[in-house]
């Protein structure tokens, strides 16, 4: 019995890919097991390749598996192109119906079968996800429920077609796989409504976002349940006016975030600036993907991370931390809402399209969720730009007898435009004094993640550390697993311990951005960095050999 089973299902857009993956991933969280789904598709609206991988096992699991245990290939491209990542004693399952030329696997007509019923491209995945069941064992009843459970539409059809679909496979390939039941109760969700969420349950009130892959779902689900959070989405007509926008809100006392990719950050640039001029407490979601430019949209990479780091121009306090797992995504998200409006600065939380995307079994506890907490004004005349021993202003909002002037250009502590160089000098002074009250107050949180404490170390951040906790629980590698959460400001006073070790950095930018931020912000050189830039996440399998070479090398 196997500790991971991985499925993977491929076949055109529009045929019901990615449902059938999620289907798959509730079906095994149903039977006690974690999860760990990713869907793979590319930048076409219709006809491109898409494809799903599903891994469980009845313990944690932190990233999908290419090598899957049964394939289901709903075209020829996708027979062609997958019959590479079948294990070794993997089933292969086609439609016999569009491939022709076989030369291993179990042909099943699900597209003749479908043609059976109205809508037959959209029901295929349908069978897709009947084939999983019967190769697991399941009965005609326990397939039944699931079907009414996840196919609501047309459901009389939907469970004849799976029926007759499972009478082909069952006598063929039945029970060929014993997966053991576990006792996780865990919900499935992804990085992006784990974001969503984990800002909203603590306190946010507006989301603003133009729609940018792999951002987009953020904004999707925030506007699907608004009501029930409680929160204004708004969906300006660019990138420039979200942000824009979202300082503005926080003006009025808004706690806002906001969300986009690579090019959409660039365009937010000047605004982001303005953020940090005027102080306004403003939580940015970067999601990467591989640029630069358009690269390629649908894909992964981290890339970006200079970018975020030295995002808009002059000088001032930025903030910038990663997760590192889909459930850290929610902590985090409240986290730095938190941190934008104690100390009044521009915020990223930055990831990519793996993290986004991906769903997984998690366990939350909301109680853990925190609140924003901001210095108010309490009487006297109000200065906006108070010089105080922290360099943090307290606030003020209408409506209010006092005048509050937030100012784009340099300005006084009342915020009047100023071009005196004794002023000038007193403010950068003053957003100095911030920066270091804001690395103070972070020596007093978790700054990084550690896993493990024997062995070399492991330096990674962001989704690939999902990869390397995979890699080392599979590949049985001893090895002590870094993370930093923050990013910018580096938290140097908990890495300073590993300067004069063995170290192996994991990341996914060509460049070997953050081994290099290591090294100038730590003082950290490392023996040697496993990069892969290709728009993929790691394999943990070939992850797990890449670090091993590395540690050996």
């Amino acid at each position: 019995m196997k500790e991971v089973f991985t499925f993977l299902v491929g076949g055109k857009a529009g045929e019901g890919v990615k449902k059938a993956g999620s289907v798959a991933a509730h079906l095994f969280s149903s039977m006690g097991r974690h999860v760990f789904q990713l869907d793979d598709y590319q930048s076409l609206i219709k006809g491109g390749h898409n494809f799903s991988v599903v891994s469980t096992a009845r313990r944690k699991i932190t990233s999908h598996y290419a090598k899957a245990d049964l394939v289901i290939a709903m075209d020829k491209r996708s027979y062609d192109m997958h019959r590479e990542h079948l294990a070794g004693d993997g089933t292969m399952v086609y439609n016999a119906d569009t491939v022709k030329d076989a030369k291993e696997g179990v042909g099943v007509p699900l597209l003749a079968e479908a043609k059976k019923y109205p809508n037959p491209n959209l029901r295929i995945g349908v069978g897709a996800v009947t084939v999983l069941a019967a190769t697991i064992g399941f009965g005609k009843e326990e397939l039944k429920n699931l079907i009414n459970q996840e196919y609501p539409r047309d459901i009389e059809n939907n469970i004849a077609y799976a029926m007759a679909v499972y009478d082909i496979v069952y006598p063929k390939i039945g029970g060929k796989y014993s997966i053991e039941k576990g006792n996780a109760k865990s919900p499935i969700f992804s990085g992006n409504v784990m974001i969503a969420l984990g800002a909203a349950a603590s306190g946010l009130d507006i989301y603003y976002a133009y729609p940018m892959t792999p951002s987009t779902s953020i904004l999707h689900y925030l506007a699907a349940h608004d009501k029930d959070l409680d929160i204004v989405v708004v969906h300006p007509e660019n990138e420039i006016g979200v942000i824009n926008m979202a300082i503005g809100s926080t003006f009025s006392g808004a706690r806002v975030m906001i969300g986009s990719s690579g090019g959409g950050f660039a365009l937010m640039q000047e605004a982001f600036s303005l953020a940090g001029m005027v102080e306004a407490p403003l939580l940015c979601v970067l999601s990467s993907r591989p640029g630069p430019s358009t690269g390629v949209p649908t894909y992964t990479g981290q890339g970006d991370l200079s970018f975020a780091i030295h995002q808009g121009h002059g000088e001032f306090p930025r903030i910038v931390a990663s997760p590192g797992s889909i459930e850290e995504a929610f902590y985090l998200a409240g986290e730095m809402l938190d941190l934008v409006w104690r100390f009044q600065t521009p915020a990223i939380l930055l990831t990519e399209k793996h993290l986004s995307e991906c769903s997984s079994s998690v366990e939350i506890d909301i109680q853990k969720a925190g609140w924003p907490d901001a210095l108010m004004h309490k009487g006297g005349e109000y200065k906006r730009y108070l010089d105080s021993e922290t360099g943090v202003s307290p606030l003020l909002f209408s409506p209010s007898k006092e005048l509050i002037r937030w100012n784009s250009y340099e300005h006084d502590e009342l915020g009047i435009t100023t071009e005196k160089p004794e002023l000038i000098t007193k403010m950068h002074d003053k957003r100095r004094k911030k920066g270091r009250a804001l690395t103070e107050y972070l020596k007093g949180m978790r700054t990084v993640n550690k896993y493990g404490d024997k062995g070399p170390i492991i330096m990674t951040y962001g989704s690939t550390t999902m990869s390397v906790l995979e890699a080392v629980n599979v590949g049985g590698i001893e090895a002590t697993i870094v993370q930093p959460k923050y990013l910018e400001p580096l938290p140097t006073w908990e890495l300073a311990q590993f300067r004069d070790k063995v170290v192996v950095v994991v990341e996914q930018s060509a460049a070997g951005q953050f081994s290099s931020l290591l090294k100038e912000k730590a003082g950290i050189n490392a023996k040697n960095v496993i990069k892969k830039y290709d728009g993929r996440p790691f394999d943990p399998i070939e992850l797990a050999g890449m670090i091993k070479e590395a540690m050996h090398g």
